[in-house]
C-alpha cells in the first residue's frame, strides 16, 4: 500500500487535477477496506497517510474505521435500507452556525455540491459535532470529498462540514439496522435550532413512514403515506405536516388500465423494451477532471462490458416525407447490420431535448438535409462528446472547423466516388450526390481520420469524411453522398442513371458496411430464422389424459382452433412440406417424437413445483413472438392446466409500445397465462401483476444456492438488472376482464447464456467465479423458467393472503431504487427521491421539502427514472 501511496503522491505532485487523484485512489484502494478521511490537517488521524493537501485540509488515507454500535444513532427510514455492495458508507461530522453569521460556499469558480443530492442518509447521531452516516457511490463520495476540499461542500441550514470519513458496517451492525427498520422508529433528532435540510421537523415525511407495519419483518413499508383511506401516521406523532393522498382506482391512468366495455387492457406501461440503461451518467463526472480521460461504457467496477443495442434516427420533422426518408434508411440499416444485435428507432425532435437518449444509443444516423435549430445541433455535440458515434447521411450537421457548401453538380446527379477504407484499399462506385462537399475551415485539416471518399475529379472533392471529437472517443462519419437510397430511388433521373447506380450498389453497400464497422458496430448478417411448428408438452403426466381429451372436444373437422390472431393445428407428427407463417402453425402432440437442444422437458418437469402454474407446454425452436400463441386457448381451457408457451428464439418480439424485444438464441422467452379473480387482493391491484414477476426472476437466481450474490435487480416497474448498470430481461403484461375474472399473459424474456445485446446472466456468473474463485455452474433457460414460475405462484399465494405487505420486503430487498433522485415531469422540474411502492404498486416520491406524491411513466421510450415521470391525476 505504501508504494501505491507514493505513486498517488508523485501523481499528484506533478499537476493532476484533485478530483482525478482522489477518484482515482479511492477506486484503486477501495478493496483494502482502508479508510478514507477528509478533515483539516490539524485532525487529521493518527498514522493516516496524506495523499493530498489544499488550503488546511486534507485528504488521506489510514487503517480502517468500524461503526459496529448504532444504540445512540437514529435510522433515517425514507426508503428501505440497503447498503449497496458497491456503494461507500462514510459518517459526515458537521458543526452549527447561526444563520446570521453562516456564509454559504462560495460559487465563484466551481459548483457548489450538496450533500443531499450525492447520498443517502443512513442515520443521524446529534450533539456537536452532529454525525450523519450516508452511503454514496464511488464517484459521489469521490465528489463530496473534493468539494470539501475545495470548501465548495454545503450542508442546509447552518450545518458546516468539518469531517468526511469512510466506515465499515460490520455484519452485525447491518443486522441491527434491519433490526430497528422492522420496529416503530422513533422521531429524527434535528440540529437545532432549525430544519434539516431545509424541512421543518414537523414537515419531514419521515416520522409518517414505517409506522404500525408489525408484517414488515426486513424493511419499512415507505409506501404507506399515501395508501388510500388511510392515515399517514398514528396518534402521538406530533407532526402536522401531511403527506397528500392520490384515490387509486383502475380507470385513473391510461398508462395502467383502459376500460373498455366488459374488457380492461391492464398495465400498459409493462415494459419489456429493448433500452437498457448504461452504466455511466456522464453528466455526473466529478468537477474539474477535464484532464480526464472520460470513463469507458463499462463503467463502474464492472468487467462486464456495457452494450447498448440502439441505433437512434433523427430525419427531421414528422411529415410524411421524414416517415418515408425514416423506412427508407431503416431498412438499408438493417440491411447492413446484425439483426440479434441492433434495432433501429426512430428518434423524434421531441425526445432530443427531453428524454436521455444519448446514454441508450450505440449509434446516432443523422439523415435529415434540412438545416439543424440549434438547440437539436447542442444536443447533437453534446452526444459526440461523451464519446457517442455519429453517421450524418446526407445530412447539414457539421461541427468544429468542418464546413458544408453547395458546389458543383446539382442534387441527384451521378458522380463517380473514391472510397478509402480504414487499410487504406480504394473502392470505385457511382454514387448519387447531394450537390454539397466538405471544406476545411480556417487552420483545419480534413484527413484525421481513416475513412475518406472524394470525387474523381480534379479538385477531389471531399464527400466523406471521418472526423474524431474530444478526449472521449467520439466520431462522426458524414456523407454527402446518398448512400441510403437505393438505384430505383424516385431522384434517379434516367435508365442510363439506374444502370450505374444499379453496377455499383453490391459496393454501396461495402462502403457503407465499412463505415459501420468503423463506427463499432457488428455488420455479420444472418439469414433470418425459419419459423418452426409448436409441441405440446404436458408438464406432468397426470394431465396428459384431461389435456388430450379437451383437445378432442374443441377442435374442428381439420384439427384446428382459431382465434383473432392465428389458426393452430393439432396434429400427430409434422412434415417440412407444411407452411408455417406467424399466423398459422402446427402443433405436434406426440411427447414421445419431442427432442430440442434448447430446452429439456426433464429438467423443466423436475424444476416445476407448482399447483397449478406451467403445466402445459407450448414450445417452439423459433417463432415469430410467443405473446400470441397462447389467445386461442387461454379463455376455454381449463385454468388447472396452467398454460405457457417458451421459445428458444423469437423474430419478432415484442416490447412496450412500438418497441423491439431482441430475442436471440439463448434468450429465457415465455409468456405465461395466470388468471387472477377481480374481487381477491390482487385483482384488486393488478399493476402488481408486472412487480412479482420480475421478482419471481431474480428471486429464482438468487435463491440458488452459492447464487444469492448474482447481481440481479428489479428496476421499477418491470425490468430486471444486472445491479442498477444495465438491462439483462423485461417483463410484458397484457390483461383481460371476462366477468369475474382476469386473464393475463404474462411475457418475460430473459438474457440466460447470449451476451448480446446487453449482457445474460452466465456472463455475471463467470464474473463471479473469476473474482471470487468460485465454480457456480452456468444456468440454462428451462431451468430458470420452472423456477421462475414456481417462485412467481408463490409470490401470488402470498399476495393473495397478506396482500402487499407480504411480497414488498423481498421487493425492496433486490430493487435498484433505494435513494434515487430524480425531476418530475422533465430535466428541469422538481427534485424528488424515490421512497417505495404504494398500496396499488404505483412509485412513490418524495418531493423536497413537500408531500409525498405517486408518479407514473411519462411514455417516453428511453430511461423513464432518469427524469420522466410525471404525478399522476386523480
Amino acid at each position: 500500500m505504501l508504494i501505491t501511496l507514493c505513486y498517488l503522491y508523485l501523481w499528484a505532485r506533478w499537476g493532476r487535477r484533485p478530483a482525478a487523484l482522489v477518484l482515482a485512489t479511492v477506486r484503486r484502494l477501495r478493496a483494502s477496506r482502508c479508510s478514507f478521511t477528509f478533515c483539516g490537517a490539524a485532525a487529521r488521524p493518527r498514522g493516516a497517510r496524506v495523499c493530498l493537501s489544499r488550503g488546511g485540509r486534507v485528504f488521506c488515507v489510514g487503517d480502517s474505521q468500524s461503526i459496529d454500535d448504532l444504540n445512540k444513532w437514529a435510522l433515517f427510514l425514507v426508503s428501505p435500507f440497503i447498503l449497496e455492495a458497491e456503494h461507500i458508507a462514510f459518517v459526515t461530522e458537521s458543526t452549527w452556525v447561526q444563520s446570521e453569521n453562516f456564509q454559504r460556499p462560495s460559487a465563484s469558480s466551481e459548483t457548489v455540491v450538496k450533500w443531499s443530492d450525492c447520498c443517502s442518509p443512513l442515520a443521524c447521531r446529534p450533539g456537536d459535532p452532529y454525525q450523519l452516516i450516508a452511503e454514496a457511490s464511488v464517484d459521489n463520495f469521490s465528489k463530496l470529498g473534493v468539494a470539501f476540499m475545495e470548501d465548495r461542500l454545503q450542508m442546509d441550514n447552518g450545518l458546516v462540514p468539518q469531517k468526511i470519513v469512510s466506515v465499515h458496517l460490520q455484519d452485525s451492525t447491518l443486522r441491527e439496522l434491519k433490526a430497528q427498520a422492522s420496529n416503530t422508529p422513533t422521531p429524527v433528532p434535528q440540529p437545532s435550532p432549525g430544519a434539516f435540510f431545509g424541512r421543518k421537523p414537523e414537515q419531514d415525511v419521515m416520522e409518517h413512514l414505517g409506522k404500525g407495519d408489525p408484517e414488515v419483518p426486513e424493511e419499512p413499508r415507505a409506501r404507506k403515506g399515501s395508501t388510500p383511506g388511510r392515515e399517514p401516521a398514528g396518534e402521538g406523532d406530533g407532526g402536522t405536516g401531511s403527506v397528500e393522498h392520490y384515490h387509486l382506482h383502475l380507470s385513473s391512468c391510461h398508462e395502467c388500465l383502459e376500460l373498455e366495455s366488459s374488457t380492461i387492457e391492464s398495465v400498459r406501461f409493462a415494459s419489456a423494451e429493448n433500452i437498457p440503461d448504461l452504466p455511466y451518467d456522464y453528466s455526473s463526472c466529478l468537477e474539474g477532471v477535464a484532464d480526464e480521460p472520460c470513463p469507458e461504457r463499462e463503467g463502474r467496477g464492472a468487467s462486464i462490458p456495457g452494450k447498448v443495442p440502439n441505433v437512434l434516427l433523427f430525419v427531421g420533422s414528422e411529415s410524411q416525407d421524414a416517415l418515408g426518408r425514416f423506412r427508407q434508411v431503416r431498412d438499408v440499416l438493417c440491411d447492413c447490420v446484425d439483426p440479434d444485435r441492433y434495432t433501429v428507432y426512430h428518434l423524434l425532435e421531441e425526445s432530443v431535448l427531453r428524454d436521455p437518449w444519448a446514454d441508450n444509443c450505440v449509434l446516432l444516423v443523422i439523415a435529415t438535409p434540412q438545416s439543424l435549430p440549434q438547440e437539436l445541433r447542442q444536443k447533437f455535440i453534446a452526444y459526440l462528446s461523451q464519446g457517442g458515434k455519429v453517421l450524418g447521411l446526407s445530412s447539414s450537421f457539421t461541427f468544429g472547423g468542418l464546413q458544408m457548401t453547395s458546389k458543383g453538380a446539382p442534387q441527384g446527379t451521378v458522380q463517380n466516388l473514391v472510397f478509402s477504407k480504414a487499410d487504406r484499399s480504394e473502392v470505385k462506385l457511382s454514387v448519387l450526390s447531394s450537390g454539397c462537399i466538405y471544406e476545411a475551415g480556417p487552420g483545419e485539416w480534413l484527413g484525421r481520420g481513416q475513412l475518406q471518399g472524394h470525387l474523381e475529379n480534379e479538385a477531389r472533392d471531399r464527400m466523406i469524411v471521418q472526423v474524431p471529437f474530444g478526449a472521449c472517443g467520439g466520431e462522426a462519419v458524414l456523407c454527402q453522398v446518398h448512400l441510403e437510397l437505393p438505384p430505383s430511388s424516385s431522384i434517379v433521373q434516367t435508365q442510363e442513371d439506374f444502370d450505374l447506380l444499379k453496377s455499383s450498389n453490391c459496393r454501396r453497400y461495402e462502403v457503407l458496411k465499412e463505415i459501420l464497422t468503423t463506427l463499432g458496430l457488428s455488420c455479420e448478417v444472418r439469414p433470418a430464422p425459419a419459423l418452426t411448428p409448436l409441441h405440446l408438452l404436458p408438464a406432468a403426466e397426470e394431465i396428459r389424459g384431461p389435456l388430450t381429451q379437451w383437445l378432442g372436444k374443441h377442435v374442428d373437422s381439420d384439427g384446428v382452433i382459431k382465434s383473432s390472431k392465428l389458426s393452430l393445428k393439432f396434429v400427430s407428427s409434422y412434415t417440412p412440406e407444411v407452411e408455417i407463417t406467424p399466423s398459422s402453425i402446427p402443433v405436434v402432440t406426440d411427447m414421445e417424437a419431442f427432442s430440442s437442444e434448447n430446452f429439456n422437458l426433464e429438467i423443466y418437469r423436475q424444476n416445476l413445483q407448482t399447483k397449478q402454474l406451467g403445466k402445459t407446454i407450448l414450445f417452439a425452436e423459433v417463432t415469430a413472438t410467443t405473446m400470441s400463441l397462447l389467445d386461442g386457448l387461454m379463455f376455454t381451457m381449463p385454468q388447472e392446466m396452467g398454460l405457457i408457451a417458451i421459445a428458444a428464439q423469437q423474430t419478432e418480439g415484442k416490447g412496450r409500445g412500438r418497441n423491439a424485444w431482441l430475442s436471440p438464441r439463448g434468450c429465457c422467452l415465455s409468456t405465461l397465462l395466470v388468471s387472477i379473480p377481480l374481487k381477491s387482493q390482487l385483482g384488486q391491484r393488478i399493476p402488481f401483476v408486472q412487480h412479482l414477476m420480475s421478482l419471481a426472476v431474480v428471486e429464482a437466481v438468487r435463491s440458488i444456492p452459492e447464487y444469492q450474490d448474482i447481481n440481479l435487480r428489479v428496476k421499477w416497474p418491470n425490468d430486471i438488472y444486472y445491479s442498477d448498470l444495465m438491462k439483462i430481461g423485461g417483463v410484458l403484461v397484457n390483461s383481460t376482464l371476462m366477468g369475474e375474472t382476469f386473464y393475463i399473459l404474462i411475457g418475460c424474456g430473459l438474457n440466460v447464456t447470449n451476451s448480446n445485446p446487453t449482457i445474460c446472466i452466465n456472463d455475471l456468473v463467470t464474473q463471479y467465479n473469476e473474482r471470487h474463485g468460485a465454480v457456480l455452474q452456468p444456468l440454462r433457460a428451462d431451468y430458470l423458467i420452472a423456477r421462475t414460475v414456481t417462485v412467481l405462484e408463490k409470490l401470488m399465494d402470498t399476495f393473495q393472503d397478506k396482500g402487499p405487505s407480504g411480497v414488498l420486503p423481498l421487493y425492496y430487498k433486490y430493487w435498484v431504487h433505494s435513494g434515487q433522485r430524480v425531476r418530475l415531469g422533465g430535466a428541469e422540474g422538481p427534485t424528488a427521491a424515490v421512497v417505495g411502492l404504494d398500496d396499488c404498486g404505483f412509485l412513490q416520491v418524495h418531493l423536497e421539502g413537500s408531500e409525498v406524491v405517486t408518479v407514473h411513466p411519462d411514455g417516453n421510450s428511453f430511461d423513464m427514472l432518469r427524469n420522466l415521470i410525471l404525478p399522476k391525476q386523480q
